[in-house]
């Protein structure tokens, strides 16, 4: 489609792209709703995460948390136990600490402002985009993954998308948006994305828009956009079962870096050349100062997160229940079985917990 002729077609575009939209969209808990929290709960949570696991969870969450005022007064242990499996945990921090700078500052209510969206924890282009649109209804773009993948196949954008390609998208959308229901055009443009203009085998022939897709034209939609390849880091580690008096030992990680402030069970990685066992002993002195003792193998797990792929070698470990051992951290308790269910943990711990639970 020639460039000059697309200012044209615009408007054919959007009653295209809408019509569909009326009779395909998903029924979805935070649509047909104008309410600032739940908009931007519900966009935070669909980062990195399917909108089939997203459901359950904003679910969960908005009973446990239906306003700002409620997240605010949470204790973040609740809000990461909310949050728990979804991983990407900055997120659900960054919620809690949004929470209460509305709170304090704005009275419980997300400011209708993109620049003092933008100044709030957690909250990008983006998601303040999102919400300046669907629950507002001021005329700002979105440019999620979805919305990109289309606005790229649309154009035929090839190789890497880098800073001039990225400002071409955005005109782009600009131009696309129409004066009046933006919220609904944002939203009929991302379902597009999610149900039609999929990253693989995307379904061209039924799209409303392919009339209008340079890259349908050419044959070149399943190349484009450039597929990013993700390399996974092969790591293995052994990780311990403690238990003593009918009781678990875990403890908690510390409160920045990698899954801050979620608890697990001890672990360690194992060396290059060592054994499990020995990688298990280290384990035990780390934790209780002990360097022998009774083991018992009980499987392996594996779970993946940002770019390793974990292998966990899990033992179970029989303490003597008359002898104290040495523990020497605040972070560490013993639960019993049955209390597991109320702390939040990593994603590798909660399938040991499945293990040992048979």
């Amino acid at each position: 489609m020639p460039e000059r002729n697309f200012i044209k077609d615009i408007s054919i575009l959007r009653k295209k792209l809408l019509k569909w939209y009326r009779s395909s969209q998903r029924s979805l808990p935070w649509r047909a709703i104008a309410d600032p929290y739940k908009i931007w709960i519900s966009e935070i949570m669909l980062q990195q995460t399917t909108v089939k696991t997203v459901i359950p969870y904003y679910q969960r969450w908005i009973k446990a948390f239906p306003d700002i005022k409620n997240l605010s007064k949470a204790p973040m242990e609740k809000v990461l136990k909310a949050w728990e499996g979804m991983g990407y945990y900055e997120r659900a921090r960054n919620i809690h600490r949004c929470a209460k700078t509305v709170e304090e500052k704005f009275h419980g209510k997300l400011p209708c402002s993109y620049e003092e969206l933008l100044r709030l924890p957690g909250i990008g282009p983006y998601t303040a985009g999102a919400i300046m649109s669907i629950a507002f209804g001021k005329r700002f773009s979105i440019l999620d993954a979805n919305v990109k993948r289309l606005t790229v196949r649309i154009l035929c954008i090839r190789g890497k998308i880098k800073n001039r390609q990225e400002k071409k998208i955005q005109k782009f959308l600009e131009e696309l948006l129409p004066r009046k229901n933006v919220g609904t055009f944002n939203q009929a443009l991302m379902e597009l994305g999610a149900l039609v203009c999929r990253s693989k085998k995307p379904l061209c022939p039924i799209c409303p828009l392919s009339d209008f897709c340079l890259s349908y034209k050419k044959g070149l939609q399943e190349a484009v956009p450039l597929s990013k390849e993700q390399d996974y880091e092969q790591l293995e580690a052994v990780l311990a079962v403690i238990k003593k008096n009918g009781r678990i030992l875990i403890k908690k990680r510390p409160s920045c870096g990698l899954m801050a402030d979620l608890w697990e069970f001890p672990m360690e990685k194992k060396k290059e050349g060592e054994k499990h066992g020995e990688a298990l002993m280290r384990v035990l002195k780390r934790e209780l100062g002990i360097k022998t003792q009774k083991v018992k193998f009980l499987g392996k797990v594996t779970h993946s997160y940002t770019r390793f792929r974990v292998s966990l070698y899990v033992y179970f470990c029989m303490l003597n229940n008359n002898r104290v051992y040495r523990e020497g951290s605040s972070r560490k308790v013993w639960v019993r079985k049955s209390e597991l269910a109320r702390y939040p943990f990593t994603s590798g711990s909660n399938k040991v917990i499945k293990l040992i639970k048979g």
